[in-house]
């Protein structure tokens, strides 16, 4: 068989297996169909079935549904019914209640009756305003809400209480010498009373006008402030034990019970202290370091140091009761934070605190006052009491604006006027003390034995304490004296540098004063004798104080002045020798030298003799004058002195030796002793017995 043949037949073969397919594919084909027609006949009728049951059940539904909401409404009409029902009688349930007020049945539960009756009120007002039973809610209601403001004034009135001294002294330390830690928190009220007041305050605020008890708390808490700083002025008063121990020398300090304890250096003590004392301090140095020899004080030396005890005690407690005023009212405000609602925050912290404020204000304004007072008077050492005032209202103002911000324009300005009021008195009292130097009349109280004039003294004692207050007294010259600058052109270096130049013109004065002063001595020897104390008396003085570095910063040849017009004045006095050292000088020509050699080996003449007696005759004469007149000088500084004392010993001495040395050889008189009177020891004797009236 061919391949031709063989591949025929299996092409045959292929053909008829796949139209066996096809009459098979057809076959299912059929079935298929057969099967859908069947189903969509079953679908169709199921269809049919399932709309009819919707048809029969739909109603039902909405029925049972509308059933429901109807039930839903009967009891919610049934709850609002019994709700209105409740407030028919609710004033009678609650009133025994609101007559037993808060305190007894519990604040919680008294707020709740409250809230009930609220409730009364609101739908009688708006559904049947002209009820009985909304006459009765009323009554009832405002029983209760005038007890709630009863038991706030209740609460107020049997719980606060001032805040002890001690307390506010520690809480003032902290602040000042303990920055860092944790600040003394003050505790007016327990915690269970502040919830209550708190309670009561936010129902009263949300659910009435009520404004009472805002101003039942304002005056409770205006009188605690008021008698907190009164506490602490009459413990401070009461510490100083009398107006001559130091304010801070305490012995014994009441603790809030009462009970004394021994009371420790403090920091708040210290502070104030160092603060309050500090001019008083630099004036007692200058007083103690004062040119007056003791039993010869005059007006303006040191014994009069106790007489300004009593303002520097004053001075000491307003210094305290500035700081304490601050530290309360920060307290009140925090303390209101959860009493009083905000909104009326600024308004009630205003009216608290307007008393106390008042009260600080018309404290410092009285200093004020005395300062202009002792202006008048020229007694301005009482005047120095304006500067550690000033200094340090200066310091706390900035916190006090910030305590006081959203407070009324009035009172934010109070500080404000208060600083400038005591600082123009500053300016002013610095002015007059210039002008008053220049015109300290020329004859005014001079001394008879040349030393440190009082006027001179003056000076000192009141430039001295200045230099605590340096950026203080500075800048009241720059903003208020005679060319006034505007606040933001002050700065601590131009202040310095102001109060440099005021005192240098102030010594400039002080220094023509005392050259016109000194022109009325008759004696022309006294007149360097006290230039030279009262130039010698300020320039130590400056040096100790450390006033001369401050007026370097300003005219550094200052120093230098007073060094050169204190060895001008040595010159001048030495000058009072000249009529000593006239009888004894001529044997420093060499000719002298030659004529003392001939006549040691020849016999004198009666007018070589008569001269030598002279020489002799004249010195001593000169010598005795001298020491009985310039014992009478005085010259109180001991190392001054001294040094006085030593240059005229050398200025004298050596020619004194080179005279007696070459004349005593010689045999000029039958009585020696009748002419050479004094030895070199003995003139040094003298010289040692100047300047002291007991010699």
């Amino acid at each position: 068989m061919s391949a031709t043949s063989i591949q025929k037949a299996d092409i045959d073969n292929k053909l008829e297996r796949e139209k066996n397919n096809l009459l098979n594919l057809n076959e299912a084909l059929n079935k298929s169909n057969t099967n859908t027609t069947n189903m969509l006949t079953i679908l169709q009728s199921f269809e049919n079935r399932l709309r009819k049951l919707e048809n029969t059940v739909e109603p039902v539904y909405n029925e049972t549904e509308m059933l429901r909401r109807r039930q839903e409404n009967i009891e919610k009409t049934m709850v609002t019914l019994d709700n209105v029902l409740g407030y028919y009688h609710v004033a009678k349930e609650v009133e025994e209640f609101i007559k037993e007020g808060p305190h007894n049945c519990g604040l919680e539960k008294y707020l709740s009756i409250m809230d009930r009756l609220v409730q009364a009120h609101n739908y009688f007002n708006k559904h049947n305003p002209t009820s009985l039973e909304l006459t009765d809610v009323i009554r009832v209601y405002d029983d209760g809400k005038e007890a709630l403001v009863i038991e706030f004034r209740t609460l107020l009135g049997r719980h606060c209480r001032p805040v002890p001294p001690v307390m506010v002294l520690d809480m003032i330390s902290t602040d000042e010498e303990l920055q860092g830690s944790d600040d003394i928190q003050l505790e007016h009220l327990p915690e269970k009373i502040l919830t209550e007041l708190s309670l009561i305050s936010t129902w009263l605020f949300n659910n009435t006008k009520n404004t009472e008890y805002m101003k039942d708390y304002t005056r409770s808490r205006s009188s605690m402030l008021i008698k907190s700083l009164q506490g602490l002025k009459d413990h401070m008063k009461t510490s100083t034990g009398n107006s001559s121990i130091s304010l801070f020398s305490m012995a014994n300090s009441p603790a809030a019970g009462g009970k004394g304890k021994t009371s420790k250096d403090t920091p708040a003590r210290k502070s104030v202290r160092k603060m309050a004392h500090s001019f008083k301090r630099r004036a007692a140095t200058a007083l103690m370091q004062s040119p007056f020899d003791p039993g010869n004080k005059r007006q303006g030396s040191h014994a009069e140091l106790p007489k300004e005890e009593n303002l520097d005690v004053e001075v000491d407690i307003y210094i305290t009761e500035l700081s304490a005023l601050l530290k309360l009212i920060q307290s009140e405000a925090q303390l209101m934070s959860g009493i009083i609602a905000d909104k009326h925050h600024r308004s009630v912290f205003d009216n608290i605190i307007q008393e106390g404020l008042d009260s600080v204000i018309k404290n410092g304004e009285l200093l004020a006052v005395n300062a202009k007072k002792s202006i008048a008077k020229h007694d301005f050492i009482n005047v120095l009491s304006v500067f550690p005032v000033l200094k340090h209202l200066r310091s706390i103002k900035p916190e006090f604006d910030l305590t006081l911000e959203g407070c009324a324009t009035p009172t934010r300005a109070k500080l404000t006027s208060l600083l400038s009021t005591l600082g123009s008195t500053a300016a002013k009292a610095l002015e007059e003390f210039a002008l008053s130097i220049k015109t300290d009349p020329e004859k005014a109280s001079m001394p008879k034995d040349g030393t440190v004039h009082e006027l001179t003294n003056r000076t000192i004692i009141f430039l001295e304490p200045l230099l605590d207050y340096a950026d203080t007294a500075g800048a009241m010259l720059l903003l208020h004296g005679e060319q006034a600058a505007p606040s933001e052109a002050v700065d601590p270096k131009k202040s310095k540098m102001r109060l440099a130049d005021y005192i240098t013109k102030t010594l400039s004065a002080l220094g023509l004063n005392l050259t016109i002063k000194a022109e009325t001595y008759s004696d022309p020897t006294l007149r360097p004798v006290f230039m030279l104390n009262n130039y010698h008396y300020i320039l130590k003085s400056l040096k100790r104080s450390g006033l001369l570095d401050l007026i370097h910063t300003w005219n550094k040849d200052v120093g230098q002045f007073y060094e050169d017009r204190i060895n001008e004045q040595k010159k001048l006095y030495s000058e009072s020798w000249s009529r000593v050292m006239h009888y004894i000088t001529e044997v420093h020509e060499p000719i002298s030298q030659q004529r003392i050699q001939a006549m040691e080996n020849s016999k004198l003449k009666d007018k070589e003799k008569q001269n030598i007696k002279d020489k002799f005759s004249g010195f001593n004469k000169e010598l005795e004058d001298i020491l009985k007149i310039q014992k009478g000088y005085a010259i109180p500084d001991p190392e001054l002195r001294e040094q006085m004392k030593k240059d005229n010993k050398d200025f004298i001495i050596p020619a004194f030796r080179m005279f007696l040395d070459k004349f005593k050889r010689l045999n000029f008189t039958k009585n020696p002793e009748k002419y050479i009177k004094y030895s070199v020891q003995d003139v040094a004797e003298v010289v040692d017995k100047l300047f002291d009236m007991s010699a």
